[in-house]
């Protein structure tokens, strides 16, 4: 208790409160991007033939993630985090407008360019649970991330009520969802003002000179790191990138994916009040290998049968699972990289991960309308043993130091 009480001083309140502002803008950012998720499949099928290509709007965000990382790294190691922060929010707005613009004229290419420009915002969206562990101090790296990623909480909750409540609001239907997205990225880029990070050029001094990206990526704890979240977040993308399409084709009505994805946010958010302090307890190891098993329990779930609740339960599992390998695999990767080493060591992750990621849900898509929801699942078993054998490689390893070699 009193260790803990010692930790807890070292954060000032300037520190909380920077947490608790990006925090925020974690929230309302990804409120729009479940709102993305939640009806962008279903907006599509309105005046496109094709449902097979039904995600592929989705998976073009995931391309913009992608493609993104690098040039939103490299920016923001130039200008600073706020302004490259800034930046990734007039994409938002930019990529929200194209979709809207896209359904309104029943152009599907100008929604797949939006999906692009969207991924931008959201490759941004993803770097805000590094830059967290910039505003605290270096033991404090697992709570942070875990606290920021808090902010879905919010996001699962917001993103499903706008996401039902707009759907209808304009015509065509989904038209109101999309205006709602260009608001949200209004508000995280003046929200992201107040945050105040850190000037880095001092202790990136102190550190020595980057090294080469291969000599980072050979490292084990790195290159386990990637292998767990590239594998945890293509499990997480094909099934839920999947749901809303076989939830519909199950005959639910149309209303039942809002309350799914409700459910799954809530899983992939909600457990990380205490990922951090059940990692700081019982280790990264330990808690990535129980998020594997946690996600192979959601896709049991999944194949027992087609009803609300197996829709429900399994998604909300596959949110945990992947809630305990995401924030562990990110607290390993902090410990893999000196400071001027960040932006390409953070980047070659999110690349590797979002690439992964585009691929799966373009495929989620096509499975589902060609095979159907079992078999889509029977493929998740596969990305989930390679995490688990990531992380059992990982423990079988060494006990590496905490600090980068």
């Amino acid at each position: 208790m009193e260790t803990s009480t010692a930790n807890a001083s070292l954060l000032t309140g300037a520190m909380k409160r920077n947490l608790f502002t990006l925090t925020c803008c974690q929230a309302i950012g990804q409120a729009g991007n479940v709102m993305m998720l939640s009806v962008t499949a279903l907006a599509v099928i309105t005046f496109f033939p094709m449902r097979e290509l039904a995600t592929l709007p989705t998976t073009m965000q995931h391309v913009g993630v992608m493609v993104g990382v690098f040039p939103a790294s490299a920016l923001m190691m130039r200008l600073g985090r706020s302004i490259g922060f800034r930046v990734g929010s007039l994409f938002g707005m930019a990529g929200a407008t194209c979709c809207a613009l896209g359904l309104l004229y029943a152009n599907f290419v100008l929604m797949c360019v939006g999906g692009l420009l969207l991924g931008y915002a959201v490759a941004n969206l993803q770097l805000y649970r590094f830059a967290a562990v910039e505003l605290v101090p270096f033991t404090w790296r697992a709570k942070a991330i875990s606290w920021v990623t808090t902010g879905g909480v919010a996001a699962g909750i917001l993103g499903p009520i706008l996401a039902r409540t707009t759907f209808d609001a304009l015509l065509p239907l989904y038209l109101g969802t999309y205006v709602s997205m260009i608001v949200i990225h209004v508000v995280v880029f003046f929200l992201m003002g107040f945050v105040k990070f850190p000037p880095l050029h001092k202790a990136e001094a102190a550190e020595g000179p980057a090294r080469p990206l291969w000599q980072i990526a050979r490292q084990p704890r790195y290159a386990a790191a990637v292998v767990a979240g590239v594998s945890s977040w293509a499990t997480m993308m094909f099934l839920m990138s999947s749901s809303p399409l076989a939830i519909v084709g199950c005959g639910l009505p149309p209303t039942e994916p809002p309350v799914t994805i409700f459910m799954h946010v809530m899983g992939m958010y909600a457990p990380s009040f205490f990922t951090g302090g059940l990692i700081t307890r019982f280790g990264t190891v330990r808690i990535m290998a129980l998020g594997s098993l946690i996600l192979m329990a959601g896709v049991i779930v999944a194949m027992l049968g087609v009803t609300a609740w197996n829709f429900r339960v399994s998604l909300m599992l596959n949110g945990v699972g992947w809630n305990f390998l995401f924030i562990g695999a990110t607290t390993l990767l902090t410990t893999c990289y000196r400071p001027a080493e960040r932006g390409k060591a953070q980047a070659l992750n999110d690349f590797l991960i979002f690439g992964t990621t585009a691929t799966a849900s373009f495929l989620a898509g096509f499975v589902q309308e060609r095979v159907g929801w079992f078999v889509l699942n029977e493929g998740a078993i596969v990305l989930v043993l390679v995490s688990l054998l990531a992380v059992v490689w990982l423990g079988l390893q060494r006990r590496p130091a905490l600090a980068p070699a």
